[in-house]
C-alpha cells in the first residue's frame, strides 16, 4: 500500500511539473514579447531610426535643423496617439535594420520597403505608403535607358543593401554606393556622368528631380515597375508593439490623418495604392 500511495504521489508531481514548465515557457514567450514595449513605457518614449535625406519622407527644412517629412511627422503622430515622445536617430538605410537587431533603436521609418525576406527577421506594421519604382535619368537622352534591360552596363547610384540596387543589379547595372550621402550627391552625379541612373521610389524620385532644375535630369517617362508598400519596422518579438502601432495607423486612416500627411509631403494621396498599369519583375529573390 505504501507503494501505491508514493506511486500515486511521484505521479502527481510529475503532472504538475509538466504544467510548470509549459506556463514557464509561456510566461517567458509573452515576456520576450512585451519586452520591447515595456521598454518603451518605461522611458516614455520610441526611438526612430531614421536617415534625415529623404526628400518628402525624412529630412530638414532648409536652412534649419528642424528634422521633418512624411515618414517623420507620422512617427510623431503615432508617438502622440500611443502618449509617447519621439527620438530620432540618424544613420544611413544600411545602419538601420541591424540598430533594431542589437536594440539601439526600437523602429526604423525611412521608406523601408515590406519584402518577403525582411519579413523572416524584422516585424512591419500594416502599410502606411503605397508606391512603385522608377529611374531618374539625364534629359537629353534618357541615359540610354528604354527599358530594364538597358540597365545592363550603366552606373546606378544606390545605398549597398536597397531593393533598387537588387533590382539595378538584377538587370546588370554596377552600383555605385554612397552611404547616407544627400539626395543632391545621387542626383548631381546622374547630371554630370559620373553615374547613369538612379533607381528609386516614384515619390522620392519626383521630389529629387524637382528639388534640383539646375541639373540636367527627369523622371523616366515611360517606365514604371516593381510596385512596393512601405512600413514601420520593429523586432521580430515586438508583437505588442506592432498592434499598437497597427491601431494608431488605422485610426489615422480612418480619421484622414494619413491622406493629409501623404499629400503635404507629395502632393498626392500617397497612402492609398496607384492607378495604372505597374511591371512586375520577375526573379528578385527580396
Amino acid at each position: 500500500m505504501k507503494r501505491f500511495y508514493l506511486f500515486i504521489a511521484i505521479l502527481v508531481m510529475m503532472v504538475l511539473s509538466a504544467c510548470g514548465t509549459g506556463n514557464e515557457k509561456e510566461e517567458a514567450s509573452a515576456t520576450k514579447e512585451d519586452a520591447v514595449w515595456s521598454g518603451i513605457e518605461k522611458r516614455g518614449k520610441i526611438i526612430a531610426g531614421t536617415s534625415g535625406t529623404l526628400v518628402g519622407a525624412s529630412t530638414y527644412e532648409e536652412g534649419t535643423d528642424k528634422l521633418t517629412g512624411y515618414d517623420v511627422e507620422l512617427m510623431r503622430e503615432i508617438g502622440k496617439r500611443l502618449g509617447l515622445d519621439v527620438k530620432f536617430e540618424i544613420m544611413g538605410i544600411d545602419s538601420m535594420l541591424p540598430a533594431i537587431q542589437s536594440g539601439r533603436i526600437d523602429v526604423a521609418v525611412n521608406d523601408i520597403e515590406i519584402t518577403d525576406k525582411r519579413k523572416k527577421q524584422f516585424a512591419f506594421s500594416n502599410p502606411y505608403k503605397y508606391s512603385y519604382t522608377t529611374m531618374v535619368v539625364r534629359k537629353e537622352d534618357n541615359s540610354g535607358i528604354n527599358s530594364l534591360e538597358d540597365l545592363e552596363g550603366k552606373r546606378a547610384g544606390g545605398g549597398a543593401t536597397t531593393i533598387f540596387s537588387q533590382i539595378a543589379e538584377h538587370f546588370g547595372a554596377e552600383v555605385v554606393t554612397y552611404g547616407n550621402a544627400p539626395n543632391e550627391a545621387y542626383l548631381r552625379d546622374v547630371h554630370n556622368g559620373n553615374t547613369d541612373v538612379i533607381v528609386n521610389d516614384y515619390y522620392l524620385s519626383k521630389f529629387g528631380v524637382a528639388a534640383f532644375p539646375e541639373f540636367d535630369i527627369t523622371l523616366h517617362p515611360d517606365l514604371k515597375f516593381h510596385p512596393t508598400e512601405q512600413a514601420v519596422v520593429m523586432d521580430k518579438e515586438a508583437t505588442v508593439l506592432q498592434t499598437k502601432i497597427n491601431d494608431a495607423l488605422q485610426e489615422m486612416r480612418e480619421d484622414g490623418t494619413l491622406s493629409e500627411l501623404a499629400i503635404k509631403f507629395y502632393q498626392e494621396d500617397a497612402s492609398k495604392k496607384p492607378e495604372g498599369e505597374i511591371e512586375e519583375i520577375e526573379g528578385l529573390d527580396l
